[in-house]
This record gives structure tokens, sequence and C-alpha cells, in this order.
């Protein structure tokens, strides 16, 4: 009896294995070329900042009475390293680089608890709205309208009911009245891309878990969810940036001390002379809005299994 054995040393046993080391390495590769694109984009940004400055007058380009370029003196635009070498300089007992993480980190509290509050309005609007249709025709032209609502309008008046307001013994907090009006820009996107996503899933998918028997709370939890995750992860990263949009704008409108809005007020009243303070209050806010959207990403990365659409079906299946 002759015994044909396999030589595992040969190239045709080790194919797959290298294929899998190619694989890896090329997706190794596109993180690293992603994590460089925002430093690239950054880059780019400071280069195009410094043109600006060493070309343009320092009083701006005018033709007739219109203004076309802005002004590019230091009480203007500041150079990039002036805004970074800013934050060393004294603020008071602290410097303005404390005064800023401090304040900033108030914020972001503050914009996380809207980004909750917003996403489960937004999705609890999302489900009713799925589950009854007369409630979406009736109640979706009221939810699209509600965003054209001017926010700095409506800051006054929502801290105005807020201060009448007593929950359990205690009195509305002025904190309060931002997470409300930061949760306002937040649900409008999550209970539109939510929407969208629950009535995604094919009619013959609804009719095959129908046909064993399975109730509307089943087809919403084993098919509708997880094809609308793909819709849901990108409406929360819009609500992630509307809700640090909403606590500055709230903070600015109300007067609210000890956030990263209230700081852009004063620091843009000590800006005569060099705006090099406003310039790194302003690009902390911003930065807020990628450390959020930062964190909706961990929240892609623990629902990757469904993050495609593609990979729906096979969840729903």
């Amino acid at each position: 009896m002759r015994v044909t054995t396999t030589d595992l040393s040969s190239p045709a046993s080790t194919e797959p294995q290298e294929f899998s080391f190619t694989r890896t390495a090329l997706a190794g590769r596109g993180r690293g070329w992603r994590l460089l694109y925002p430093i690239m984009a950054f880059a780019l940004l400071i280069a195009i900042w410094e043109l600006v400055k060493a070309l343009v007058p320092a009083n701006g380009v005018s033709i007739g009475n219109q203004r076309v370029l802005p002004r590019t003196s230091d009480g203007a635009l500041p150079h990039s390293w002036a805004v970074l070498t800013v934050l060393g300089e004294r603020d008071g007992k602290t410097t303005v680089g404390a005064t800023l993480l401090r304040t900033a980190g108030f914020t972001l509290e503050l914009a996380l608890l809207a980004l909750v509050l917003g996403t489960v309005v937004g999705v609890a609007l999302a489900v009713l709205m799925q589950r009854f249709s007369w409630v979406e025709r009736g109640l979706l032209p009221y939810v699209i309208v509600s965003q054209t609502v001017p926010l700095i309008a409506l800051a006054p008046l929502v801290a105005g009911w807020g201060g009448k307001i007593v929950i359990a013994g205690r009195p509305w907090q002025p904190w309060m009245s931002i997470v409300v009006i930061a949760s306002y820009l937040v649900f409008f996107p999550v209970a539109i891309g939510t929407l969208r996503g629950l009535q995604s899933p094919a009619r013959a998918s609804v009719e095959l878990l129908h046909s064993c028997a399975a109730g509307w709370w089943a087809t919403l939890i084993h098919l509708r969810l997880p094809a609308a995750v793909p819709h849901i992860l990108p409406a929360l990263r819009l609500g992630a940036a509307a809700a640090v949009i909403g606590c500055v704008v709230a903070e600015i409108s109300t007067g609210t001390a000890g956030g990263i809005g209230r700081q852009i007020i004063v620091f843009s009243q000590q800006s005569t002379g060099n705006a090099a303070r406003l310039y790194a209050a302003v690009i902390a806010a911003a930065l807020l809005g990628v450390v959020l959207t930062g964190l909706v990403s961990l929240a892609e990365v623990l629902l990757r299994r469904y993050a495609r659409p593609g990979h729906t079906a096979g969840a729903a299946r």
C-alpha cells in the first residue's frame, strides 16, 4: 500500500499563511494612512494660515468700501506659534492652558450628557414613528421645523423656564439648561438617521420573521435595530459635533460661567492688541468636537459587526 504524504514545507502549503500575513500588513498600512490624514490636514491648515499672514497686508484688501480679505495684524490674526506659546502665559493664579483645560473639561461633561439625552430622545421618537405611521406623518414635519428655530433665541427661553422648575426639592441648575439646549440639537440627526435605519430592512426579511411568529418587539430587536446601526453611527457623529456647538452657544447666551463658551467671551474682551488667547480658546472648543467624535468612534468599534450595511443582512438572518 502506498501512502501519499504532503510536505508541509512546500510553497503550496504555506500560501494561505503568506496571504494572511500580506492581508494583515495591508490592513496595518491602511490604518497608518488613516492616522496620517488628520496630521497632514492640520499641517496644511497651518501652512495656509502662515501663508495668508505673510502675503495679505496687515489692513487686509478692500475693493471700494467692501473688504474682500481680512486683516492680518496680530490683533486680528496672530501667528500659529503665538497661539501655542500663549498657553504658558499667566492667567490669574494659573496659566492660559490650565484655564482652557478646566473650562473645556466642564463643557465636555455637559456635551456628553447632552449627547446621551439627545440620543435617548431621538431613538425613542424614531421607534415611535416607525411603529405608528400616523405618528410619523404627524410628528416628522414638526421635528424638521424644530431645527429652524435660532438657538440663540431659544437659550434664554429655556433658561427662564428652567428657573421655575424644582426637581425632587432641588432648584433647576444653570448647567441643566445648557444640557437641554444642546440635546435639542442632538436629537434631530439621531431621530432622522435612526428612523431611516429602522425602515431599511427589506419587506421579505420582515415577512420572514413574521412567518416565524415574531412580533413587533422581536422584529425590532433582531432585525430593525441591527439594520439601523450603519445609519445611527453617522448620526451620532453629527450629534457629537452638535452637542459641543450647542453647549458653547448656550454658555454664551445664558452667561453661564465655567465653560469654554464663557471663556471665549472673556478672552475676546482681552484681545485688543493680541488675539492669540481668543484663537486658543476657539481651537480648544473645536478640539472638544474631535474628542467627543472620537468617543463615538469607540461605539463604532463595539458595533463593528453591524457597522457595514453588508453585515446587517447576515445579522438579520
